[in-house]
């Protein structure tokens, strides 16, 4: 399921990019601070390129590329 980002309270969106975003594995630009990665997936969120995505069977919460969201949304559906 798709989470439209503005449906979430600040406080509970950038508690999820920043978890999202210091996660190990996560090619997220080790080189910039947390802060900066946060408003990088930020403007991505806006942007319309990534997406939040609950999983219901982990129930677990990801932030995927906006296409790969849509396919694992209408997996989801289909199952």
């Amino acid at each position: 399921m798709i989470i439209p980002y503005q449906e979430l309270e600040k406080e509970t969106l950038n508690n999820l990019i920043a978890d999202f975003v210091s996660r190990d594995g996560t090619d997220n630009g080790f080189d910039r601070d947390q802060e900066s990665r946060i408003q990088q997936v930020l403007g991505l969120l806006k942007a319309g390129e990534v997406a939040i995505v609950f999983d219901p069977e982990t129930e677990s919460v990801n932030i995927l590329p906006s296409q790969e969201a849509k396919h694992f949304e209408s997996m989801i559906h289909h199952s």
